[in-house]
């Protein structure tokens, strides 16, 4: 969900004053910031299902479970992104406001402008965070959900759901149908969906 760069450099200090006043969201690229784009209906609804399976599993626990507004700073490459969803079990997390940097799970909403961009490079930055385990990324257009797995400290596997199955959130011993993650979102066929947006 990002358009253009706006060309202003900030340092991550300015970035993180600026962005608490600024009625839009934006994301920082090693001094740039990047406006956010809106997103889609059905971008809206499997997050807010996924929101709700993470929270209810998580109640009680230490973890935390976050959406849409709260950034991941990840400072080996001086970026601060804003995921669909985080699930943060450090207790340093809670130091921090506005963003988080020990996130334990992060999920990604795909859409035809970001996914080459989730899939590469925003994907090898999120890898530089010792403390992720698991990178989900959720199709909006039809039911799929790749699961990246970390397996060592520079190994990750990758286990793909579709229609039907159990979707395994290791990382957080919780399964979940993905029935459940696309309840309520109409797919568009892609003719019919081509002069939409596609957030």
């Amino acid at each position: 969900m990002i358009a253009q760069p706006d060309r202003i450099h900030l340092t991550p200090e300015e970035y993180l004053t600026a962005e608490r006043d600024s009625p839009i969201k934006h994301e920082y690229h090693d001094g740039e910031v990047r406006a956010m784009a809106g997103a889609s209906d059905n971008h809206n609804l499997i997050t807010g299902n996924l929101y709700t399976v993470l929270r209810s599993h998580l109640r009680g626990s230490p973890c935390q479970t976050f959406f849409a507004d709260m950034k991941v700073r990840v400072e080996t490459h001086n970026r601060f992104y804003y995921p669909d969803l985080l699930v943060t079990c450090d207790s340093r997390d809670r130091d921090t406001r506005y963003y988080k940097q020990h996130p334990k799970l992060i999920v990604e909403i795909l859409s035809e402008s970001t996914e080459a961009f989730d899939r590469g490079d925003k994907f090898q930055h999120y890898r530089q965070l010792e403390s992720l385990e698991e990178y989900i990324l959720v199709s909006q257009t039809h039911p799929a959900v790749d699961v990246f797995r970390r397996t060592g400290d520079r190994t990750w596997e990758f286990q793909p759901y579709t229609v039907g199955e159990t979707v395994c959130f290791a990382s957080l011993e919780l399964e979940c149908a993905i029935a459940t993650i696309y309840e309520d979102v109409t797919f568009v066929p892609p003719a019919a969906g081509a002069a939409t947006d596609h957030e």
